[in-house]
Protein backbone atom coordinates (compact mmCIF):
# COMPACT_ATOMS: atom_id res chain seq x y z
CA UNK A 1 0.00 0.00 0.00
CA UNK A 2 2.69 2.33 0.34
CA UNK A 3 3.96 4.23 -3.20
CA UNK A 4 7.03 3.83 -4.54
CA UNK A 5 9.11 6.75 -5.24
CA UNK A 6 13.47 5.72 -5.68
CA UNK A 7 15.58 7.58 -8.04
CA UNK A 8 18.69 5.87 -9.19
CA UNK A 9 21.62 6.01 -11.59
CA UNK A 10 20.09 3.55 -13.70
CA UNK A 11 16.42 3.62 -12.48
CA UNK A 12 13.69 4.85 -11.38
CA UNK A 13 10.08 4.48 -9.93
CA UNK A 14 7.31 6.57 -9.11
CA UNK A 15 3.89 5.56 -8.09
CA UNK A 16 1.29 3.08 -6.34
CA UNK A 17 -1.08 0.45 -6.83
CA UNK A 18 -3.79 -0.68 -5.11
CA UNK A 19 -5.25 -3.96 -5.24
CA UNK A 20 -8.70 -4.30 -3.34
CA UNK A 21 -9.04 -7.98 -2.04
CA UNK A 22 -5.75 -9.27 -3.55
CA UNK A 23 -4.01 -11.77 -1.82
CA UNK A 24 -0.44 -10.90 -0.58
CA UNK A 25 1.53 -12.51 -3.02
CA UNK A 26 4.11 -15.40 -2.58
CA UNK A 27 7.47 -14.86 -1.47
CA UNK A 28 10.39 -16.96 -2.34
CA UNK A 29 14.36 -17.13 -1.38
CA UNK A 30 16.90 -18.21 -3.09
CA UNK A 31 18.83 -20.49 -0.64
CA UNK A 32 21.00 -23.41 -1.53
CA UNK A 33 22.72 -24.19 2.42
CA UNK A 34 21.17 -25.14 4.65
CA UNK A 35 20.86 -22.11 6.88
CA UNK A 36 18.68 -20.00 4.35
CA UNK A 37 16.84 -23.31 3.59
CA UNK A 38 15.50 -23.27 7.00
CA UNK A 39 14.78 -20.20 6.90
CA UNK A 40 12.94 -20.05 3.74
CA UNK A 41 11.11 -23.00 4.98
CA UNK A 42 9.79 -21.20 8.18
CA UNK A 43 9.56 -18.11 6.53
CA UNK A 44 8.45 -17.90 3.07
CA UNK A 45 6.70 -19.74 0.08
CA UNK A 46 9.83 -21.95 -0.71
CA UNK A 47 12.76 -21.71 -2.37
CA UNK A 48 14.34 -21.20 -6.38
CA UNK A 49 17.36 -23.35 -7.11
CA UNK A 50 20.32 -23.02 -9.73
CA UNK A 51 22.79 -24.98 -11.24
CA UNK A 52 21.38 -27.78 -8.60
CA UNK A 53 21.30 -31.53 -9.85
CA UNK A 54 18.05 -33.93 -8.74
CA UNK A 55 20.39 -35.96 -6.15
CA UNK A 56 21.06 -33.01 -4.38
CA UNK A 57 17.31 -31.47 -4.72
CA UNK A 58 16.43 -35.15 -3.27
CA UNK A 59 18.67 -35.43 -0.35
CA UNK A 60 19.25 -31.82 0.75
CA UNK A 61 17.11 -29.01 -0.80
CA UNK A 62 13.91 -30.89 -0.07
CA UNK A 63 14.02 -32.48 2.92
CA UNK A 64 15.91 -29.23 4.99
CA UNK A 65 13.28 -26.91 3.32
CA UNK A 66 10.09 -28.72 4.14
CA UNK A 67 11.59 -30.16 7.28
CA UNK A 68 11.59 -26.52 8.35
CA UNK A 69 8.40 -25.70 7.14
CA UNK A 70 6.89 -28.78 9.93
CA UNK A 71 3.52 -28.98 7.65
CA UNK A 72 3.31 -25.76 6.11
CA UNK A 73 3.29 -26.37 2.34
CA UNK A 74 6.68 -24.72 0.22
CA UNK A 75 7.21 -25.36 -3.11
CA UNK A 76 10.54 -25.94 -5.17
CA UNK A 77 11.34 -24.21 -8.09
CA UNK A 78 14.72 -25.81 -9.66
CA UNK A 79 15.85 -23.62 -12.70
CA UNK A 80 18.56 -25.25 -15.12
CA UNK A 81 20.03 -24.82 -18.41
CA UNK A 82 18.07 -26.13 -21.16
CA UNK A 83 18.60 -27.44 -24.64
CA UNK A 84 17.22 -29.49 -27.25
CA UNK A 85 19.35 -30.61 -29.25
CA UNK A 86 21.44 -33.05 -31.40
CA UNK A 87 24.63 -31.81 -31.05
CA UNK A 88 25.14 -32.80 -27.32
CA UNK A 89 28.85 -32.11 -27.16
CA UNK A 90 28.71 -28.71 -28.79
CA UNK A 91 25.40 -27.72 -26.28
CA UNK A 92 27.82 -29.12 -23.24
CA UNK A 93 30.72 -27.17 -24.56
CA UNK A 94 28.77 -23.43 -24.92
CA UNK A 95 27.24 -24.55 -21.42
CA UNK A 96 30.49 -25.00 -19.82
CA UNK A 97 31.78 -21.22 -21.30
CA UNK A 98 28.98 -19.26 -20.41
CA UNK A 99 28.17 -20.96 -17.52
CA UNK A 100 32.04 -21.19 -16.01
CA UNK A 101 31.24 -18.79 -13.17
CA UNK A 102 29.07 -20.83 -11.33
CA UNK A 103 31.51 -23.57 -11.41
CA UNK A 104 33.88 -20.92 -9.09
CA UNK A 105 31.51 -19.52 -6.97
CA UNK A 106 31.23 -21.41 -3.74
CA UNK A 107 27.72 -21.91 -3.00
CA UNK A 108 26.62 -22.90 -6.55
CA UNK A 109 30.52 -24.77 -6.43
CA UNK A 110 28.96 -27.11 -3.10
CA UNK A 111 25.83 -27.92 -5.44
CA UNK A 112 28.02 -29.13 -7.95
CA UNK A 113 30.46 -31.24 -5.52
CA UNK A 114 27.00 -32.38 -3.90
CA UNK A 115 25.83 -33.83 -7.57
CA UNK A 116 29.56 -35.12 -8.54
CA UNK A 117 29.24 -33.07 -11.43
CA UNK A 118 32.83 -31.54 -12.79
CA UNK A 119 31.30 -28.00 -14.00
CA UNK A 120 28.19 -26.12 -15.04
CA UNK A 121 27.97 -28.19 -17.93
CA UNK A 122 26.99 -31.37 -16.31
CA UNK A 123 23.82 -29.43 -14.39
CA UNK A 124 22.35 -28.37 -17.94
CA UNK A 125 19.87 -30.44 -19.22
CA UNK A 126 21.01 -31.24 -22.83
CA UNK A 127 19.86 -33.37 -25.91
CA UNK A 128 17.09 -34.28 -27.59
CA UNK A 129 13.51 -34.00 -27.14
CA UNK A 130 13.00 -37.42 -25.21
CA UNK A 131 16.05 -36.98 -23.13
CA UNK A 132 15.34 -33.37 -21.90
CA UNK A 133 11.46 -34.20 -21.23
CA UNK A 134 12.20 -37.47 -18.99
CA UNK A 135 15.08 -35.27 -17.56
CA UNK A 136 12.71 -32.41 -16.34
CA UNK A 137 10.19 -35.02 -15.39
CA UNK A 138 12.46 -36.65 -13.06
CA UNK A 139 12.83 -33.51 -11.22
CA UNK A 140 8.95 -33.91 -10.14
CA UNK A 141 9.36 -37.29 -8.86
CA UNK A 142 12.38 -35.87 -6.38
CA UNK A 143 10.15 -33.15 -5.01
CA UNK A 144 10.68 -30.22 -6.83
CA UNK A 145 6.99 -28.53 -7.74
CA UNK A 146 8.17 -26.03 -10.52
CA UNK A 147 11.17 -26.16 -13.19
CA UNK A 148 12.46 -22.61 -14.92
CA UNK A 149 14.12 -23.90 -18.16
CA UNK A 150 17.03 -21.26 -19.01
CA UNK A 151 17.50 -21.79 -22.87
CA UNK A 152 20.99 -20.64 -23.34
CA UNK A 153 21.77 -22.56 -26.87
CA UNK A 154 22.36 -19.45 -29.36
CA UNK A 155 21.21 -21.53 -32.38
CA UNK A 156 18.41 -20.58 -33.39
CA UNK A 157 17.16 -23.94 -34.47
CA UNK A 158 17.71 -25.08 -30.95
CA UNK A 159 15.66 -22.43 -29.12
CA UNK A 160 12.83 -23.53 -31.95
CA UNK A 161 13.63 -26.98 -30.81
CA UNK A 162 13.99 -26.30 -27.14
CA UNK A 163 11.03 -23.59 -26.46
CA UNK A 164 8.16 -25.70 -27.96
CA UNK A 165 9.48 -28.77 -25.61
CA UNK A 166 9.39 -26.34 -22.60
CA UNK A 167 5.73 -25.09 -23.35
CA UNK A 168 4.10 -28.71 -23.81
CA UNK A 169 5.76 -30.30 -20.42
CA UNK A 170 3.98 -26.76 -18.57
CA UNK A 171 0.98 -28.35 -19.74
Amino acid sequence: GEPADASGETVTTRGSLQIPGAPAPDIYIAALGPQLLKLAGRRSSGTVTWMTGPTTLAEHVVPTLRGAAEGRPVRVVAALPVSVTDDVDGARAQAAKQFAMYGHLPSYRAMLDREGYAGPEDAAIIGDEAEVAERIRALGKVGVDEYVGVVFDASPETRARTRPLLRELDD
